[in-house]
């Protein structure tokens, strides 16, 4: 468990919404009513954990932040889904969390992903994505893990999937659910130009390189759903396991299967209401 030893919150909020600034700013004045130093993402070094105002999103940011400084991160959630996120914004423990915090809070370790393009290295807590630029025909990516040959696949672009993104953008492109104590990633082509296109799981200690192979068009990396840089034709994104881990407060340990069911409604019956 998390034992705060020092009394120094970062606050991280989704200045884009009203809501969620109403609600940090209640959350920064019941933190300092109890003695605690509140600081904003970008001076979090000192922080004992990091909370979050938004949605999945605003979490996603944040934890570009909190890794280079290991802090943990709490979300609390005021957008659609919060699949990430520990705490609704309707959660009646938010009237007492800086008292939550204190008594200690469970750590969910997550893997990552590190993403090199020259001599330039990108975070990305839930998925790598290389796509074709704005050309309309399919592009034929190249595909290669560890030492084998290269595959050619001809997609709008190629996924690759912490555990933690499986349950994201992974997910609507056809890819498998990955608990997230599983040590491995998966890669699936968008939008592939074939009838038996199927994810690939391969282990965490991977190293994955796609290869844009269009001569005439340039391709786009992102990073948790940002667009970071232009990646050049015939040019390599080469991606591998963060060295460190993220790391989410919880105030439960997390079940993954229950988490599916409340937020995604797996396993639960086509007649049931909730649908």
């Amino acid at each position: 468990m998390l034992a705060v030893e020092k009394k120094i919150v970062g606050l991280y909020v989704d200045a884009e919404r009203e809501h969620a600034r109403t609600i940090g700013t209640r959350i920064a004045s019941d933190f300092r009513a109890n003695g605690f130093e509140v600081v904003d993402g970008k001076n979090v070094a000192q922080a004992a954990l990091m909370i979050t105002v938004g949605g999945d999103g605003t979490l996603l940011r944040a934890a570009r932040l909190a890794i280079v400084h290991d802090v943990p991160l709490l979300g609390i959630n005021t957008g659609r889904l919060g699949f990430l996120t520990e705490l609704d914004e309707d959660d009646p423990r938010l009237h007492d969390l800086p008292s939550l915090v204190e008594r200690g809070l469970f750590m969910d370790e997550r893997t990552a992903l590190q993403a090199e393009y020259g001599d330039r290295q990108f975070f990305a807590l839930n998925d790598v994505v290389v796509r074709k630029g704005e050309v309309s025909r399919l592009v034929p990516f190249g595909l290669r893990v560890d030492d084998g040959a290269s595959t050619q696949i001809a997609a709008d672009g190629i996924c690759v999937a912490t555990p933690t993104g499986s349950t994201a953008y992974f997910l609507s492109a056809g890819g498998s659910l990955i608990a997230p104590s599983v040590d491995a990633f998966g890669v699936v082509p968008l939008l592939p130009h074939t009838l038996f296109s199927r994810p690939l799981i391969v282990p965490s200690t991977s190293r994955i390189e796609i290869t844009s192979d269009l001569e005439s068009a340039q391709a786009h990396l992102e990073c948790d759903g940002d667009v970071l840089c232009e990646v050049a034709p015939n040019s390599c994104v080469a991606i591998r396991l963060h060295p460190k881990r993220v790391h989410f407060a919880r105030t439960a340990p997390l079940h993954f299967l229950e988490r599916l069911e409340a937020k995604m409604l797996w396993g639960v019956s086509i007649k049931d209401p909730r649908r």
